[in-house]
């Protein structure tokens, strides 16, 4: 079976959205919903996985879109909010 992560209220920042491509945007947000934490280090994968299955921290996702630019996706530990941002953004 699947693990899914609860998203909560998907947002993003201004800037993320004026310079990210939609389309890898939204498929990266599936990807982080079902926990494929993209290009995150082993340390923070293992770290989103207890995440998830402990239900108590804040999960970290890196991905990239078409153009190659970076993004995080960041859903916070209450699994409230879910936020695209770049790096800068943070």
């Amino acid at each position: 079976m699947s693990r899914t992560l609860s998203l909560g209220h998907v947002v993003i920042t201004t800037n993320a959205d004026n310079v990210l491509n939609r389309v890898s945007v939204l498929q990266a947000i599936a990807r982080h919903k079902f926990c494929d934490w993209g290009e995150c280090c082993d340390e923070d994968k293992e770290s989103n996985d207890a995440a998830v299955q402990n239900g108590d921290d804040r999960i970290h996702s890196v991905y990239r879109d078409s153009k190659g630019t970076k993004f995080w996706i960041i859903t916070e530990s209450d699994r409230s909010v879910t936020t695209v941002l770049l790096p800068e953004d943070y």
